[in-house]
């Protein structure tokens, strides 16, 4: 009987949103609690003809944070650039650049802190492209995104046949970053296991997250960003270089995604394997658009993206009834990504010089 209440619940939740509609401050947890009463109603189905009597949700939670983390790191480059006015269609190259760079400087260099350089540097090369194009030449940033894309697709696929695959023990042999478990913390119950066990970066996620959303609405430089985002040509009346914040801000995106990349290789398996970023850079896109262009909304909506993720993986295990088709479950994280795009979230305002050149 549960999947038959929460059903009704949220039944009777679209109905009154047809018939009168919440106010906008009541439709972030509306969202939420229809979303809850789904994936509940979802997993109890599964679970009532499942041959296992219980589900590990830790587990589940551990699985969703692992899946989610180049989702965050994506999402938040995507909103330092959205916020500056340049739209980062390139995320996914930047972190398929940033995962090959992180295995082959990781094995050459024998070094996996060297490999984060290299990840970091190669995202940071492509997002120089991005701004070059963009800013400089006033290329349009969706074409020129997709273009950076394929060229990284194109570079690291070339490259990957020729190096790594000629010499596997030179060139793609990195190693794994260990876990690190944090004292104290990883002993708190649910939160230690799921938070604090976790690789070096994971921990530098949680900095970025911190920093990127102190540095957009506490600082200087951040009511620049948001400045030269909304309106370049007030903003340069009252002196600020609308360009050279624009290039700085792409630029350092660019290394954001970049690590997401090397959490795809050096971070989770090790070797680089040819287009293993896998559309990821797009679902951190609407990640973006999802979030309402603020780093707090990017890394919730990125978490649910990861959690879809992982209840694919999960049910695929429990295989319950009606035994859930695997191409139904591995569509669930776009179905999710599309409805993001749709609107799914209401009305959003992106900022209103994205994608606009300037002068």
């Amino acid at each position: 009987m549960t999947p038959v209440v929460l059903g009704v619940v949220i039944v009777l939740l679209g109905l009154f949103q047809l018939a009168r509609g919440f106010r906008a401050r009541r439709s972030p947890v509306v969202i939420a609690v229809t979303l809850l009463c789904f994936v509940l109603a979802f997993l109890c189905w599964v679970m009532s003809g499942a041959q296992a009597q219980s589900m590990d949700l830790v587990r589940l939670l551990q699985q969703t944070v692992f899946l989610a983390t180049p989702l965050i790191l994506g999402a938040l480059a995507g909103v330092l650039g959205e916020r500056s006015g340049v739209v980062n269609v390139a995320i996914e190259g930047q972190m398929l650049t940033g995962a090959f760079a992180g295995a082959l400087v990781g094995s050459m260099a024998g070094s996996l802190g060297a490999g984060v350089v290299g990840a970091v540097l190669a995202g940071a090369v492509v997002g120089w492209l991005l701004a070059v194009f963009a800013i400089r030449y006033r290329v349009n940033q969706v074409i020129l995104g997709v273009v950076l894309n394929a060229a990284a697709l194109g570079f690291t696929g070339w490259a990957y046949k020729a190096l790594m695959q000629s010499d596997t023990q030179r060139y793609n042999s990195p190693g794994v970053l260990s876990p690190i478990r944090v004292p104290v913390l990883a002993d708190v119950p649910v939160v230690g296991p799921l938070l604090f066990q976790a690789n070096v970066l994971v921990y530098v996620m949680y900095v970025v997250i911190v920093a990127l959303q102190v540095v957009l609405f506490r600082t200087r430089w951040g009511l620049r960003t948001r400045a030269v985002g909304e309106h370049p040509k007030a903003a340069a009346t009252v002196g600020i270089d609308v360009l050279r914040v624009r290039y700085v801000n792409v630029v350092v995106a660019g290394g954001i995604a970049g690590l997401a990349g090397a959490y795809l290789s050096i971070g989770t398996i090790g070797p680089f394997t040819e287009n293993m970023s896998a559309g990821k850079g797009f679902i951190a896109l609407a990640a973006v658009i999802f979030g309402r262009w603020s780093p707090r909304g990017a890394v919730g909506a990125s978490l649910l993206f990861g959690f879809f993720a992982a209840l694919q993986t999960l049910v695929g295990i429990l295989q319950g009834p009606a035994a859930v088709p695997s191409s139904f479950l591995a569509m669930l994280p776009y179905l999710a990504t599309i409805l993001a795009v749709a609107g799914f979230v209401g009305r959003v305002r992106p900022p209103a010089a994205s994608g606009e050149a300037y002068p």
